[in-house]
């Protein structure tokens, strides 16, 4: 393992003391004066070991190097000499670098230790911290996993609850439609009996009324029911838009025989690529809730337009109220009405409508209308010519 020794001013301040500290107690000696300045030399020592210490090997033998010379050089008779007159001074050197050698190993192994003991106390705290991060993230990515699972079995349940819905209300449905046309077909037949009690004819009226509208509610449930679950099969060709708004109109009379609906010929003489039957029902459902909201003797409009990108406009405007601010975001969902709507409506028509005009890749919305009234637009493709 490499153990860096400290930056590099660390290592310089320890050979600077090194020199300076052998040069300052020599400065402080020098002016006291002693009977035996050989004995200076344990002061050195004792200077070298602390360096070795400290700054370890090198700067403790260069202390011992420069105290050597410093004890000759000032104490050590002859004064002012580097010379070695006696086996003293060769003592003296062998202790100076002895201790700078055994002091300074010690110290130099035990830092060593030390700063190994650091760089590993270091790395454990890298790791720990790595550890906890690790272990908060593992923490996390289990609660997003356990979000995830808990999410998607939500999803899988409310789309099974919602299959489950749509067979019911498919099967429900089509069980209702048998029953419904033997009640229809019966009261049908019996009112066509001449001798009849007037109170018993108001009664089987009102029955065949009932059982007409139920009839109604039933197929609208069905066509929802095949709209949302991807069952709806289109006949698609061309269909020339006058022919559909000229239908629609004729089967919008026998409900509502003084309702005027207008278009313009020469601009409804342009084929769309539709479904007959289906295009017919998106006008019956259209054209008759404008029938609801308009007031009584007001036309019905429907426009015809080519507005570029190879889809038809036609928009149906009434010259009711309008739609209230908060049916408009949800006008298209299922059973949305007017608080105030007739009760024969049954919630269905503008859903369906939006779920027809959409399998033959078109679009439908409200526009807003500042005279008034409301505006249902819708495209269909165009078919080509």
């Amino acid at each position: 393992m490499n153990v860096s020794s400290g930056p590099w001013w660390q290592e310089a301040a320890g050979y600077a003391a090194a020199v300076l500290g052998p040069a300052v107690l020599t400065a402080i000696l020098q002016p006291v004066g002693a009977a035996q300045q050989r004995d200076y030399v344990f002061l050195y020592i004792a200077l070298v070991a602390v360096i070795a210490v400290l700054r370890g090997l090198l700067p403790a033998l260069l202390a011992a190097a420069v105290s050597f010379l410093l004890v000759d050089y000032f104490f050590v008779a002859p004064i002012h000499t580097l010379t070695i007159a006696d086996e003293p001074d060769l003592v003296n050197l062998a202790v100076f670098f002895g201790t700078a050698g055994v002091v300074g190993s010690l110290a130099s192994n035990r830092r060593r230790a030390y700063l190994q003991a650091q760089q590993l106390a270091r790395q454990a705290q890298q790791l720990n911290a790595e550890l906890t991060r690790l272990n908060r993230e593992q923490a996390e990515a289990a609660q997003a996993a356990i979000r995830l699972a808990r999410t998607e079995q939500q999803v899988a349940t409310l789309q099974q609850l919602d299959r489950d819905r749509r067979d019911l209300l498919a099967n429900v449905s089509h069980d209702l439609r048998t029953p419904i046309g033997s009640i229809l077909t019966d009261s049908t037949n019996m009112l066509r009996t001449q001798q009849m009690n007037a109170s018993v004819r108001y009664r089987l009226e009102s029955i065949a009324a009932e059982a007409r509208r139920l009839n109604q509610l039933v197929s609208d449930m069905l066509d929802m029911a095949r709209i949302e679950g991807g069952a709806l099969q289109l006949t698609l060709e061309p269909v020339q838009v006058k022919d559909a708004i000229t239908a629609a109109a004729e089967r919008l009379k026998h409900n509502s025989p003084e309702r005027l609906v207008q278009w313009t010929d020469e601009d409804a003489r342009v084929s769309v690529l539709a479904d007959w039957n289906r295009l017919g029902q998106i006008f019956d459902n259209l054209l008759a809730n404008a029938d609801r909201a308009a007031p009584r003797g007001t036309p019905i409009q429907v426009t015809v337009s080519q507005e570029g990108g190879g889809f038809v406009t036609i928009r149906v405007i009434d010259a009711g109220p309008g739609v209230p601010a908060d049916l408009r975001d949800r006008l298209f969902t299922r059973f949305v009405k007017k608080k105030d709507e007739a009760s024969d409506g049954t919630g269905l028509g503008l859903a369906i409508t939006k779920g027809l005009v959409e399998a033959h890749a078109g679009t439908i919305t409200l526009e807003d209308r500042s005279e008034g009234g409301a505006s249902f637009r819708f495209t269909l493709p165009k078919a080509d010519s």
